[in-house]
């Protein structure tokens, strides 16, 4: 037992050369990860002038506020994108877990008599979609949800790939005899589920909370589909229609100038790389306090002792 527990131990032993190794491989691409978001700060703080002579540059020559000022002084704007985005995302993160929380727990199931059904109905999306346009004639025409927060919410708020992490973390993790015990004492399905089932289930419910809140805050494609009321814009769009025309900021409301004073003082690229970091750095700062769930959510169906 003795020579069998020394073996075992030494396969699993990494060579202090090897651990060297990956530890300078992690290193670059943490380094490669954040010199983007790095350099897009640089170009943010940067003299507008000094762009157009010295092009894009990791440290500026001339540092300037210009871009935030201006984000400032459009801060109604931003506000009102800001909100949408984060209602948005707040919203449909909530419904996300709801949805595929329910649906994995069903297909988890061994005595449920559809399961094959269900099971193939989730995975047949996984390969195949019915593509952008009868997504649009769905949500436009059928739905009737265009020009409301439900555009942007409803076409996500379940994925195939977040059931099938449910299903095998419900299979893997909650065991039988808790359902069964529940299911004597007179629980139904719908509390079980609610009650026993996800008080247990933090790490998943934390992986596709973080991969819903992305999605949602990230997207902007459903607003440039469904949405053409201005109050609705999401932040992530606001900053899509300033890449397509940076003099889309200027037609609003709250500037008190004319257009011609906009676009002879308004920062271009400064502007652009400034609304970046505002959409980057609230994301961002949210993944720590879900990270350690994250890490137990992504080891889902990995080997216990």
């Amino acid at each position: 037992m003795g020579k069998k527990e020394v073996s075992g131990q030494s396969l699993n032993q990494i060579k202090t050369s090897t651990n060297i190794l990956f530890n300078v491989i992690f290193l670059l691409l943490a380094v490669i990860c954040v010199i983007p978001l790095l350099f897009v700060f640089s170009i943010s703080i940067a003299d507008e002038e000094s762009i157009r002579v010295n092009g894009y540059q990791l440290i500026p020559q001339v540092l300037s506020a210009s871009a935030y000022e201006f984000l400032w002084n459009e801060r109604m704007t931003i506000l009102r994108a800001v909100f949408m985005s984060v209602a948005v995302t707040v919203i449909g993160t909530v419904i996300s877990i709801a949805l595929n929380t329910s649906m994995g727990y069903v297909v988890s199931r061994k005595n449920f008599k559809l399961k094959q059904f269900y099971t193939w109905l989730i995975f047949i999306p996984m390969v195949f979609n019915g593509g952008m346009l009868a997504s649009y004639v769905v949500v436009n025409n059928i739905l009737k949800l265009n020009n409301s927060i439900w555009a942007l919410i409803l076409p996500l708020a379940c994925s195939a790939f977040s059931v099938t992490i449910c299903r095998t973390f419900f299979r893997t993790t909650v065991p039988d005899s808790i359902i069964e015990s529940a299911k004597i004492d007179g629980a139904g399905q719908f509390k079980i589920w609610s009650g026993i089932v996800l008080p247990i289930s933090k790490p998943v419910m934390a992986t596709i909370g973080m991969f819903a809140a992305f999605g949602y805050w990230n997207d902007w494609f459903q607003a440039s589909l469904y949405i053409q009321d201005r109050n609705l814009q999401t932040l992530q769009s606001l900053l899509n229609q300033m890449q397509k025309n940076i003099e889309y900021i200027a037609n609003n409301p709250y500037g008190g100038v004319s257009l011609q004073q906009y676009r002879a003082s308004m920062p271009t690229e400064s502007v652009r790389m400034a609304i970046a970091i505002v959409i980057i750095v609230p994301i961002a700062c949210t993944y720590p306090f879900f990270q350690k769930y994250f890490i137990s959510g992504l080891t889902i169906g990995s080997v216990k002792e």
